[in-house]
């Protein structure tokens, strides 16, 4: 059992990870990339951090994840509020360093990867859109990853099938929010960029956090008998 501590730091660098690759790749290569190369940035940075943070903290570099498992009783209510603060510090840093890439170059920054609606952004869908499609596209993803680490079986597998369920969601998602299921990550690129996309955060705070209680009821409801 790691300590509390390499958990934090291991929380920490996960999600510095996921920020600066998969929102440095929507913010500097969006338009040579394309939705789906994005997506596959979002998941692929998932799959690497699996399988080097996983041993140590579960890699779950996302606080809608970290919900989902203290609600079905996978981590300790003590160690909780330490991972949030670490995966929003990871978030934070990871978008720190992909600003100062951007404005090496001489350019204002102009996106972060910033998760968004309405007009302008993508297909312009409303903020109560917005919600519910972050609420459905949290609770697939987190319903996927409370299935897939259910069995010890599947453990040399799991990173895998998450990272690829995140591609999956990412896939739909970018075109109307961008996609964050994961407020943390939504945290670090509004806090630097302010303006709109800090005042429109709280959807991307929220929406995932109910998606996340929300996959973690349906669990228990449909899945009890598999982990009993």
């Amino acid at each position: 059992m790691y300590p509390s501590r390499k958990k934090y730091a291991a929380e920490f660098i996960g999600t510095l990870v996921l920020v600066l690759i998969g929102c440095g790749s929507a913010a500097t290569a969006g338009g040579e990339l394309g939705y789906l190369g994005i997506a596959f940035a979002f998941g692929l940075s998932i799959v690497a951090m699996a399988y080097v943070i996983g041993p140590i903290s579960g890699c779950h570099i996302n606080p809608a994840v970290s919900l989902a498992m203290l609600i079905r009783g996978r981590m300790p209510r003590k160690e909780f509020l330490g991972y949030v603060i670490a995966q929003t510090a990871g978030a934070v840093m990871g978008a720190a360093l992909l600003s100062a890439i951007i404005q090496s170059t001489g350019k204002p920054v102009a996106s972060l990867g910033q998760n968004g609606f309405g007009e302008g952004y993508g297909i312009g869908i409303s903020g109560t859109m917005a919600f519910i499609v972050e609420i459905v596209l949290t609770f697939i993803f987190i319903y996927t990853i409370l299935g897939v680490t259910s069995d010890a079986a599947n453990s040399h597998v799991a990173g895998l099938v998450i990272g690829l369920s995140l591609v999956l969601v990412h896939i739909l998602g970018i075109g109307l929010t961008g996609t964050s299921v994961n407020p943390a990550r939504s945290f670090g690129p509004a806090v630097l960029l302010g303006g709109e996309a800090l005042a429109e955060l709280w959807v991307f705070i929220v929406a995932p956090l109910i998606g996340a209680v929300l996959a973690a009821f349906v669990y228990r409801r449909l899945n009890v008998n598999k982990e009993a």
